[in-house]
């Protein structure tokens, strides 16, 4: 499961201390809501499923994908089942091929969802031989599903956009510099893109 609400509170206070920038933004915008996801198959599938669509679009979809494969749509189910009924839910051809991607490794022991490797790195690199699952997709699972403290998707654009809000630099900073702000920040970094998210929706940064 992803950060508790403490755990936001303790990192986002320590982060605070550090650097001056983040603590007027936090007292102005406050703690951002914990945000957290079941870990294992079925949410990297909803991942999958979510791509480039609303929430709204991908619930419905993986609603119908649910109720052809049944609970959890397993991953033999979903090798199992043919094109035209995935496409009937709502799966376009890419997304099959992301999908069972998924499943195959998982039904071969490639990929143990549950036993992913400590190293954060590591654990990006095994999540991204998944078809369709790029460095981004590996992070979000991980911070929201596995609540890796120092994870950093420094490559999102509302994570720039926020930073650059919070530093008060105009326009929005590269990934690199995103990066490079972010340093000071270890090993509390998973909190700080929680927060980078609250503050982009916040009208008082």
């Amino acid at each position: 499961m992803g950060l508790t609400a403490e755990q936001l509170q303790a990192s986002l206070d320590a982060i605070a201390v550090r650097d001056s920038d983040m603590a007027r933004a936090l007292a102005a915008a406050g703690y951002p809501e914990p945000r957290i996801r079941e870990r294992g198959y079925a949410t990297m599938l909803r991942t999958i499923v979510g791509q480039q669509v609303s929430a709204k679009a991908a619930a419905a979809v993986y609603a119908r994908v649910e109720a052809l494969l049944g609970p959890g749509c397993p991953p033999d189910a979903l090798v199992a089942a043919n094109e035209q009924e995935l496409r009937t839910c709502g799966l376009s051809r890419q997304k099959q091929g992301y999908a069972r991607s998924l499943a195959e490794l998982t039904l071969s022991g490639e990929l143990e969802l549950d036993s992913l490797p400590e190293d954060d790195e590591e654990a990006i690199a095994l999540l991204t031989r998944i078809k369709g699952i790029g460095r981004w997709s590996a992070e979000i699972y991980l911070l929201f599903a596995e609540g890796r403290l120092d994870i950093w998707p420094a490559g999102d654009l509302a994570v720039q956009i926020a930073v650059g809000k919070i530093k008060k630099i105009d326009g929005r900073p590269t990934e690199k510099l995103v990066r490079a702000i972010a340093e000071p920040w270890r090993p509390h970094r998973g909190a700080a893109a929680i927060f980078a998210w609250h503050a982009y929706q916040s009208e008082v940064i």
